[in-house]
């Protein structure tokens, strides 16, 4: 009998809390951006880039990094790899991330019509943290512009804290944008804050109207089913729609908070707790063979988050 492994954590504190059931979307085009972030403004000089991507639908989007997709495909092909040569029953497994910098680990979908906003979160498991979706006062302006090609026009807005500049285009028409950034007539294709400290960078549009099939996430390798839940965010960019994971556990922003807490104080342990009586055992999350710090070099301290609180 074929024995089923399931790659996926089940934290006792919400495992019996229901995903969500959101209606797939059919994916119609993904707008790339370059994300830059003054994270340290003792530091003006050095910012955070990131390549990102905004996958469009009728009514719901996602926005998501390039580089955690890339980092996610080098981490199944090192489990798929580990429990291919490991022997029947004592699997072990080495999570190693060797030169790996810290990227953008959240995945925003909008939902127009349902006003939500989702963030997918992981720790093994996905997570999922809803808010409604922000509507933002957005002053249109007369203003036009042409960026790579796209008529476009300006709007204005205070959000989270900073006051945004946003360019436009009803060439294409999507009410979506760039992380939380949503409700003008037209793709939002450029915007950054007026102290140029955020900015999302267009860098392209692409139709799309023949994704990829999605491959299943089970495969076999020897005698055993291998389930490699909530490891890939590259599986989104391989499908025809945009939906939320079927394994998405509902939880609050504080819940989230406190398990990502517990992962940090012991990543292995942390990730033990949901293989026991599976007879896997993951031995190490590395991250050693990174160079030596530069003790010349300034430490970049995040006292400038992208999201602000509001002065009263």
């Amino acid at each position: 009998m074929k024995k089923s492994i399931l790659i996926t954590a089940c934290i006792a504190l919400l495992a019996m809390v229901n995903a969500y059931a959101q209606k797939a979307d059919t994916l119609r085009a993904k707008a790339t951006y370059t994300f830059t972030h003054i994270q340290d403004t003792n530091q003006r000089d050095t910012s955070y880039t990131e390549q990102m991507v905004l996958l469009l639908g009728r009514n719901a989007s996602v926005y998501l990094s390039l580089e955690k997709v890339l980092q996610d495909e080098k981490m199944k092909k090192q489990i798929e790899e580990q429990i291919k040569n490991s022997a029947p029953g004592k699997m072990s497994i080495n999570i190693n991330k060797t030169g790996e910098r810290k990227v953008n680990a959240q995945e925003i979908f909008q939902f127009a019509e349902e006003k939500k906003l989702i963030t997918k979160l992981r720790l093994v498991n996905n997570y999922l943290i809803e808010e409604p979706l922000p509507a933002i006062d957005w002053n249109i302006s007369n203003e036009t512009s042409t960026i790579s090609g796209l008529n476009c026009q300006k709007a204005t807005a205070h959000f989270k804290g900073r006051d945004y500049i946003a360019w436009f285009s009803q060439d294409l028409p999507f009410q979506a944008g760039p992380w939380k950034l949503n409700g003008l007539p037209g793709l939002i294709v450029e915007a950054y804050d007026t102290k140029k400290e955020v900015i999302f960078k267009f860098e392209g549009f692409e139709e799309v109207k023949n994704a990829a099939p999605v491959e299943t996430d089970e495969k076999q390798i020897g005698g055993n089913i291998i389930k490699l839940g909530g490891i890939g965010s590259s599986d989104m960019l391989k499908s025809q729609t945009i939906t939320l994971p079927k394994d998405g556990i509902k939880a609050t922003q504080k819940e989230y908070d406190k398990l990502s807490e517990a992962m940090k104080k012991d990543p292995s342990g942390f990730i033990n707790s949901s293989f026991a009586g599976s007879g896997t055992m993951v031995k190490s999350v590395q991250r050693s063979n990174l160079p030596p710090a530069d003790p010349n070099k300034k430490v970049t301290v995040l006292n400038n988050p992208i999201e602000l609180p509001e002065r009263k």
